[in-house]
């Protein structure tokens, strides 16, 4: 599962003042939770993706179909900023956007059950219970991720530091603490993606359609 990261150009919080910065709107966070893109894959063999995953499959079991979400933490801001007479110091008052998702998904169904058949159907529809595990989870950490950044960044005052230098340390911290935590709550879906891949499950997809996957497996025709 691939992370992606975009940093965007923020002030670090530091004390207001009274005065020009006062004009500026109040320090905003938005969460926005990105549309996942779904394709279907139906190249690879049930050897391949048993290959492909390996690591989540149950030992002996053979993989007939897999879902991949490209788990995906992008921030973007407008931070409107007022200099004070000096030249030495600025107020601005960071617009942060969180979104944050996985896209793409793509459901992958072994070549050896086409389109349309019993078995592509069972698979297809068991796969598509990952995908809604993955849909569930990430409305179910938007509140969570809402309150712990608006706590951080959303203090009703604009911040205040030097000209210059508070945008990089931002992206420092956003780099060192914030994105790695968005990545910790979105990967906790695996949790829920265990839940599905149980032994009853693999044994009742493996013997649905009247044998006609166990046969598959067994290289009958």
């Amino acid at each position: 599962m691939r992370f992606l990261l975009i940093l965007p150009l923020l002030l670090i919080a530091g004390p207001s003042r009274a005065g020009p910065c006062d004009e500026l709107p109040k320090p905003s966070v938005t969460i926005k939770r990105i549309e996942e893109r779904i394709s279907t894959n139906t190249e690879y063999s049930y050897k391949s993706l048993t290959n492909i995953g390996a690591s989540l499959a149950r030992p002996g079991k053979q993989v007939l179909g897999l879902t991949r979400g490209n788990a995906t933490v992008g921030f973007a801001s407008n931070t409107p900023s007022i200099i004070d007479p000096t030249g030495r110091w600025e107020c601005t008052s960071p617009q942060i956007t969180l979104s944050f998702g996985f896209s793409p998904i793509t459901v992958y169904v072994a070549r050896e059950f086409p389109k349309g058949s019993c078995a592509y159907k069972e698979i297809h529809e068991h796969e598509m219970r990952h995908v809604e595990a993955y849909r569930a989870h990430i409305a179910s950490i938007e509140k969570e991720l809402t309150e712990t950044l608006n706590v951080r960044f959303a203090t009703g005052a604009v911040w205040r530091g030097p000209v210059g230098q508070t945008a990089a340390r931002l992206r420092q911290e956003l780099d060192a603490r914030w994105a790695p935590y968005v990545q910790r709550q979105i990967k906790r879906v695996d949790e829920a993606q265990a839940k599905i891949d149980t032994a009853e499950e693999y044994d009742r997809v493996a013997n649905a359609c009247g044998g006609e996957i166990s046969k598959v497996l067994r290289g009958k025709s």
